[in-house]
């Protein structure tokens, strides 16, 4: 992969031949930008919301491990699987309507494990909530 572009329509391609799965289906996550040092994914606050019209914390946590997971997978090349073993995340406020947009960016890409930040924002860019996800690369 030798230029940006080329590298997220490979990773999308690989995003595509893969699935996201029926979890990240029903929540409504699309994957637009997806590469080993950046990915990018949206969804929508409907459908994702607490009793009270808040986008649940949840919703940001499956968001933030959709990319997370998905971006170790790709890291881990063929042959390896990584699989998550922690994940946090800080909460600093609530988007009550329209999309979110996650972006994932690696803190440590390492042989046998990756660590990844996820800041989502809502639509005016104000951040909602940081994921943070580590997962352990390992063998098929």
């Amino acid at each position: 992969m030798t230029d940006q572009r080329t590298a997220t329509e490979t990773g999308l391609e690989w995003v595509a031949s893969r699935g996201i799965g029926a979890l990240a289906e029903k929540m409504g996550i699309e994957f637009t930008e997806f590469a080993i040092d950046r990915c990018v994914a949206t969804m929508p606050v409907e459908g994702n919301t607490q009793p009270v019209g808040l986008m649940h914390g949840g919703a940001y946590v499956v968001l933030g491990e959709s990319l997370g997971s998905m971006a170790a997978n790709l890291h881990a090349g063929p042959g390896r699987l990584a699989v998550g073993t922690d994940i946090n995340a800080t909460h600093t406020r609530s988007a009550t309507s329209g999309r979110v947009t996650a972006v994932c960016t690696p803190v440590h890409l390492g042989r046998s494990m990756t660590v990844h930040e996820i800041a989502i924002t809502d639509e005016a860019g104000k951040r909602c909530s940081t994921v943070r996800i580590t997962n352990l690369i390992k063998d098929r």
